[in-house]
């Protein structure tokens, strides 16, 4: 059967004929990423502990498959495989070998042979060994039990299409120790990912030992965060790797075919580097702090030779531990005031003939691309490195869409897809009102599964200069091991179909039909997988003032991907797999508890429960994740309370940096006498640069200003002031309470904070309307 077809049939969820015997082809092949040719037989083969694995003696990369396959086994399965050298085995077993002469004859690809004889995994190369074992685990932990198994006969011939599958973690915003790193790396493998790019260095922190500049890490691994000493946030909050953890962790990430490409952002995001080394590497020779701040910040690397060899001296150390080609210097958001500020170095400029200070990034980039290329390395670099010119020897990973990459395909320089509106896991996952902190910008799972990174525009000459794409988590918001979890799984699941998989073969509702395996596996090895694209959403179809009036309700429910049985309960009980099963929109009498979630095909749940609470309290009450932003306005990122705490069930609070502002959408006023307002101080800790002009300040009326509760728009009447209470705790939580005037009807309500934009940033949690009777009793 031709591959077109075949794998189309497989990834439609669709039955078809192998031999004589009709397969279901989403429990024939859970596999994620999905192979390149899949072809599922009739029959099955038994996994069990007299099972053994078996690799020709003398075979390193074959033993190395098996080893891993074992240990996979152990780990999710507790099911120990005797690992063995032997040329012939008996019983069933599964057996490794590298084979010069195997079927597939593409770099890591390999072929995996499952029928009554046991199982057969060859390639031409070792990598191609490795990712046969990998999918071999996963055709042997689809169900997500412990023990013994049994796998579909099943022949499969497989490759990548991209050999860039990358994955970028930031450890300088918050720090990630080793053992987090390496399950990473581990989950990487899993997905048959191979390079791990570790963004290492920033304003917020320097975290890779540099022996001859100790202070890197002595004073630039560290900062005080903002709210220090405060409701547990550390006094002291940072942390560095060791010399020797970086070869550690190399050489782990090296036995599961990653490459580790580190990351050393320059010439701007230099801040923790200024902060150590001032006099050497800084513009102005001031002392900066290591910053706090998220976002960008002003400090640049000088361009004179004392920095240049310091930067070299660097590198020196940086290429002795990594041995991979690739070493990616940064290059974005440089804001270039301090370039341009600075006499001397526009007197560089002048001397160099150059033009204007993009041009000398560019000038920058390309001196130390040339250093790199004199000791065997490449150079790569984020898009902005295109502005002043694209350097002679540099590759361009792609962030600000996929216009970077495509401008430098067509001059011949290779290429990363790492657009920002595609594979930025630290945006939600959805708007759901439940998602922990992060950008408020939603990069849902089947946004993600739709990237394409070669575009149409591209000659096959060019698109040929397309290495790969990459999944980049920025760890502003992201600062516990928890949510590098939520954020990234599943959607690296679709990451790795992207990068592995044949562009025809793809499929969403196919991808869709291997994920509740994927969601065993993830169970089985304990990781905390986000639910949000099935997690169901409770709604309620009328308005509010009109629920209120009749005393009942329309309810409906719906998750984001339309996947799955929803099933729910009116009675306050837990839906299990025989609750309800929701089939149209129903009615319930005030006040009501609805509680729903979802189950896959084959049983498997695939959310946690949620539930919503329909009453008069309730239907008055709008909490943070339910505001919408004001007209001028955007709210642009849920922050938690305190910005480095790590615990995941923190109070959250979506916030606009430049206005202070949110609506309370159709808020029913009939009958309404009160506001009640429960807020937080937060910190604002804002690297804005030239947007920092944008910040709106609001003539306040009292010391610490107010919140202005104002009818319809945020220059409508002017139903309350709220006064801030006194203080500038950060971390700090409490309740404003206020009268409105009688109104009646149905209006937005907008919140604005006039508070002094040089001081605390304030959250909004919840917000109630009281009526007569709610506020005598206050």
């Amino acid at each position: 059967m031709k591959r077109s077809l075949l794998v189309g049939l497989c990834l439609q969820g669709i039955s078809f004929l192998a031999g004589t015997v009709a397969v279901h082809a989403e429990s024939a092949v859970p596999l994620i990423p999905l192979p390149a040719e899949v072809r599922p037989m009739s029959g099955s083969l038994a996994i069990d502990a007299h099972t053994a694995i078996a690799y020709p003696p003398g075979d390193k990369g074959a033993k190395a498959a098996a080893d891993y396959l074992a240990s996979e086994l152990r780990r999710s399965r507790g099911l120990s495989l005797a690992v063995m050298p032997s040329t012939k085995v008996a019983g069933h077993a599964i057996v490794f070998r590298t084979d010069t002469g195997a079927a597939v004859d593409k770099a890591e690809g390999y072929t995996l042979d499952v029928d009554d004889k046991g199982v057969q995994v060859s390639s031409r190369d070792d990598a191609g060994l490795f990712y046969g074992a990998v999918t071999l685990w996963q055709l042997a932990t689809a169900d997500g039990k412990r023990g013994a198994t049994r796998i579909h006969d099943v022949a499969i011939r497989d490759w990548p299409r991209f050999a860039w599958r990358g994955l970028m973690l930031d450890v300088a915003r918050h720090f990630r120790d080793v053992a987090t790193v390496k399950h990473v790396l581990d989950t990487m493998a899993e997905h048959k990912l191979n390079v791990f790019h570790w963004h290492l260095t920033d304003d917020q922190g320097w975290r890779i030992e540099i022996k001859r500049y100790p202070k890197l890490t002595g004073v630039g691994g560290w900062r005080t965060p903002p709210g220090a000493d405060t409701h547990g946030e550390p006094q002291r909050y940072g942390g560095f790797y060791t010399q020797a953890q970086i070869r550690e962790v190399v050489a782990y990430a090296a036995m599961r075919h990653i490459t580790v490409v580190p990351e050393l952002d320059m010439p701007g995001h230099a801040q923790a580097a200024v902060a150590a080394y001032p006099e050497i590497v800084g513009v102005t020779g001031d002392r900066p702090k290591v910053s706090v701040d998220w976002g960008v910040n002003p400090y640049l690397y000088n361009v004179d030779d004392k920095s240049f060899a310091f930067i070299e001296n660097v590198l020196d150390e940086v290429m002795a531990l990594f041995p991979s080609t690739y070493i990616h210097l940064g290059g974005d958001e440089a804001v270039k005031d301090q370039w341009k500020n600075s006499p001397a170095v526009q007197a560089k400029m002048k001397s160099l003939g150059i033009a204007d200070e993009n041009a000398l990034q560019s000038w920058f980039t390309d001196r130390l691309g040339d250093y790199l290329g004199k000791h065997g390395r490449r150079l790569i670099g984020w898009d902005e490195i295109l502005e002043g010119g694209l350097p002679r020897t540099a590759s361009v990973m792609s962030w600000r869409g996929v216009q970077g990459a495509i401008d430098a395909a067509k001059k011949d320089h290779d290429v990363v897809l790492a657009p920002a509106g595609w594979m930025y896991f630290d945006n939600l996952q959805s708007d759901r009102a439940d998602e922990p902190n992060g950008r408020l910008s939603v990069l849902a799972l089947e946004r993600v599964y739709g990237f394409e990174p070669v575009d149409a525009s591209l000659t096959p000459e060019q698109a040929g200069h397309v290495l790969g794409t990459e999944a980049t988590l920025w760890a502003e918001f992201i600062p516990s091991p928890a949510h590098v979890q939520h954020a990234l799984f599943p959607r690296v699941d679709a990451m790795s179909e992207i990068a592995w998989s044949p562009k025809e073969a793809r499929n969403w509702n196919g991808f869709l039909q291997r994920l509740p395996a994927q969601f065993r596996r993830y169970a089985a090895l304990g990781i905390a997988a986000s639910d949000t694209a099935f997690a169901p959403a409770i709604h309620v179809d009328e308005a509010v003032s009109a629920i209120l009036k009749s005393g009942t309700a329309t309810v409906r429910i719906d998750n984001q991907t339309n996947f799955g049985t929803l099933r729910y309960t009116t009675d306050g009980s837990a839906p299990g797999a025989n609750a309800t099963a929701y089939t149209a929109a129903f009615k319930v009498t005030l006040p009501a508890t609805v509680r729903a979630t979802t189950f896959a095909p084959d049983g498997t749940p695939l959310a946690a429960v949620r539930s919503r609470t329909i009453d008069r309290a309730n239907l008055l009450t709008r909490a943070n994740g339910e505001f919408t932003k004001c007209p001028d306005g955007g709210l642009g990122l849920r922050m938690p309370l305190l910005p480095d705490l790590g615990a995941m069930d923190t109070p959250v609070y979506d916030v606009d940096l430049f206005h202070s502002c949110w609506l309370y959408p159709k808020a029913p006023l009939d009958g309404i006498a009160g506001i009640q307002v429960d807020m937080a101080r937060l910190a604002r800790n804002y690297g804005l640069a030239h947007d920092q002009s944008k910040v709106v300040s609001y003539p306040k009326k009292t010391a610490y200003g107010e919140l202005e509760v104002h009818q319809d728009t945020c220059t409508g009447p002017l139903l309350a002031s709220l006064a801030l209470p006194p203080g500038k705790a950060l971390g700090e939580r409490f309740a404003l309470d206020g009268a409105l005037p009688r109104t009646g009807g149905e209006h937005d309500l907008c919140l604005r904070v006039t508070a002094p934009i040089d001081g605390p940033l304030y959250g909004l949690g919840k917000v109630q309307l009281l009526d007569s009777a709610a506020k005598k009793t206050r």
